[in-house]
């Protein structure tokens, strides 16, 4: 005989005299949840008779158990005193339950979900529990994947963790049982080595595990090259704690990093000192910018043949604590990092466009402008709309060329299917920067929307001199022409490097110190027009100046 809700009598509808006061309807409901509990609950009343059992109980699981059945609960006996009356309550769990669940709370505490590595948690408390002792030497390597964005970008985020995966594989085969890998974050792991030993052979571990690393991966048939910078910190030496170990190895990888990626970099004194000049380097960055003392210096690009300015470059130029006009060098790659490179891009932009009168009165009003726009903006929607809405503002957008590097194109964002659309509908146009270095390759022009490429330098320097370069700038030349682009050189500085563009190639323009080095806009246009002026008749000057000034070449 069962109740309205299903249940037993003897089992919950006898709850209801055990607490005085409490209501059919909620005793009822009270059974329900415990007809659901994952733990056994089972109440006998002084005479020794069941007042209720749920399910999961001794009581209600009699007879499901198969002969010879592993039993795994745990029980737990209590007392209850009610009405003045003693009720003995039984609990009981099943035990490879519970040892389960704490299995997967600590897994989820102490170990990364993707690669199965231990996590920072569990890294931390070993080198802490290590340094504690204080009886062993041991070293901390904190290791960087180099590039690992642009496999996202390029494969897919599916393939990136695989790669993570793989790469933990590989690095854990060559680790000795006392040692400890672990995930950080993203790319980022750490590795414990314990002990250390001597710093030699340590030094020639830590190499051959880079070595390893830059084998090829397979990863979803895909081939995948990639490498590893390794900052090393050693305890006691270079700190007593974990975060204090970390963060020395941390700086280690990094300053490794900006010189020469995949290769293992140990902390030492200098690399505190270049800290501090980066700490100070970011102040002085963030209060150039908040004062405005930043400025638009432009480099011609010229045409080979005539010397005619044919367009500019917008560079910029910080002014630094004693009014000195600086190149930007590291201080432009940190306001990438910082985030504050929009507003500097903008406030280039602004100062351009101020001077768009003096350009037009030096060059004429067919000179393009040329702006640099950093790869990780150029995938930024949103500030790449900000951009296209200043260019159309102006009513002449179609002068402006915005400069990318490949890594823009060939990521997959969104740059080519959602950002070139925006671009194009204004007028402007598109410029492929420092082609031939980084990811590109010939094949990649074939897949890039562009109206121009820019050679890199490196191709340009002694090319009358190295066959090589000449093969591949021409490969370059004839390719880009034949997909309507325009091709311009980078970093001509010498006559016997012009005379080979001019004589063996039918490449138009060229960038570099031979013709003028970045300067600023009043020192560009008065020397400009002061040969202008030089080369023109009285009658004529005027005319000459607003059809496009002639560069003459500096000499060599």
């Amino acid at each position: 005989m069962t109740d309205e809700l299903g249940a037993d009598p003897a089992r919950s509808g006898e709850l209801e005299p055990i607490v005085p006061g409490v209501t059919a309807q909620t005793s009822a409901s009270l059974a329900r949840i415990l007809d659901a509990a994952s733990f056994g609950l089972e109440v006998v009343a002084p005479d020794g008779s069941i007042v209720y059992a749920n399910p999961a109980s001794a009581s209600g699981q009699r007879g499901t158990a198969g002969p010879g059945a592993e039993q795994t609960v745990r029980s737990r006996r209590l007392q209850a005193n009610v009405a003045g009356e003693t009720y003995e309550l039984s609990l009981s769990f099943d035990e490879a339950e519970q040892i389960g669940r704490e299995r997967d709370l600590i897994q989820r505490a102490y170990f990364d979900e993707l690669t199965e590595l231990p996590n920072r948690s569990l890294f931390q408390q070993s080198v802490n529990a290590l340094a504690a002792d204080g009886s062993t030497e041991f070293a901390v390597a904190f290791i960087d994947l180099d590039g690992f964005k642009h496999v996202n970008d390029y494969y897919g985020h599916a393939v990136g963790d695989g790669l993570l995966n793989a790469f933990a594989r590989r690095l854990s085969a060559t680790m000795r049982p006392s040692d400890l890998l672990a995930r950080l974050a993203g790319d980022e792991f750490a590795m414990l080595v314990s002990p250390a030993g001597d710093a030699d052979a340590l030094a020639r571990d830590l190499d051959w595990m880079a070595e390893r690393i830059r084998e090829p991966f397979v990863v979803d048939g895909h081939e995948i090259f990639i490498s590893a910078s390794i900052g090393v910190s050693v305890f006691p030496r270079d700190g007593d704690s974990c975060e204090r170990l970390l963060s020395n190895a941390d700086r280690a990888m990094y300053w490794g990093k900006g010189s020469t990626k995949g290769f293992v970099r140990f902390c030492d004194a200098s690399i505190e000192h270049a800290a501090s000049q980066r700490s100070r380097l970011e102040q002085r960055l963030r209060l150039a910018i908040r004062d405005k003392r930043v400025c638009c210096a432009f480099q011609p690009k010229v045409d080979l043949r005539t010397s005619r300015v044919a367009g500019l470059e917008v560079l910029m130029r910080w002014i630094d604590e004693d009014g000195i006009i600086q190149p930007p060098g590291d201080f432009l790659a940190l306001a990438v990092e910082l985030g504050l490179m929009d507003d500097l891009t903008h406030f280039i932009l602004n100062e351009t466009i101020a001077s768009i009168d003096r350009i037009n009165e030096a060059f004429g009003r067919d000179c393009s402008i040329s702006v640099n726009i950093a790869a990780r903006q150029a995938g930024n929607a949103e500030f790449m709309r900000s951009i296209v809405d200043a260019l159309a503002a102006t009513g002449f957008a179609n002068r402006f060329m915005l400069e990318l590097t490949e890594e823009a194109f060939l990521s997959k964002s969104e740059f080519q299917s959602r950002i070139l659309p925006m671009v194009r509908e204004v007028g402007a146009r598109i410029s492929i920067d420092d082609f031939g270095v980084g990811y590109s390759s010939l094949a990649a022009l074939a897949d890039i929307t562009a109206d121009e490429v820019k050679i890199d330098r490196s191709f340009v320097t002694d090319v009358h001199r190295r066959p090589r370069s000449q093969s591949v700038l021409k490969a370059i030349e004839a390719l880009g022409h034949s997909l309507g682009m325009s091709i311009v050189v980078e970093g001509v500085e010498t006559f016997e490097e012009l005379a080979f563009l001019q004589a063996a190639t039918r490449i138009h323009y060229g960038q570099g110190f031979y013709f003028s080095k970045p300067v600023l806009l009043e020192e560009l246009t008065s020397v400009v027009l002061a040969q202008a002026n030089a080369r023109t008749p009285a009658a004529g000057r005027e005319t000459a100046a607003t059809r496009g000034a002639q560069l003459r070449p500096r000499a060599s």
